[in-house]
């Protein structure tokens, strides 16, 4: 069975550019928790739901290597892939193409821990949210 890989289209807006005309580099974080999100919505689990349970997901390690420059009005193609699945942690690795084309322009990870919002611990991922993930991780095939 082959890894199932995550991806959303996210057009390059005039704000997230420097005096260049280039994405500045921050916003590359920004678009990788865009394609999180759109993929939690995917999988029916959002942050709202999340709470309701009394968990957050704090980011405790972030990395982004730039290839290349995005522009002002580009469309990007983000994916996400879930590396690693751990008790209490995951690792998501991110790619960022110019859409239509295999020009890789960033290419970092984010490890989150599911944390209790009542003592700011770490704690269990719940396991439904596991299982949730294991088709977009090569670590369960």
């Amino acid at each position: 069975m082959k890894t199932k890989v995550f991806k959303t289209l996210v057009r390059v807006a005039w704000v997230e550019t420097d005096a260049a005309h280039v994405v500045h580099f921050s916003n590359y974080f920004r678009y990788f928790e865009r394609v999180e999100e759109e993929f939690y919505r995917h999988l029916g689990f959002n942050f709202s739901s999340a709470a309701s349970r009394g968990l957050w997901f704090p980011r405790v390690e972030t990395l982004c290597q730039y290839r290349r420059p995005a522009r002002f009005n580009d469309l990007l193609e983000v994916e996400l892939i879930v590396e690693e699945v751990r008790e209490k942690s995951v690792k998501y690795g991110f790619r960022i193409f110019s859409e239509g084309s295999a020009t890789l322009l960033a290419e970092g990870y984010m490890i989150l821990v599911a944390a209790s919002v009542q003592t700011g611990k770490a704690t269990g991922i719940p396991k439904d949210f596991v299982e949730k993930l294991k088709p977009y991780s090569k670590q369960f095939l």
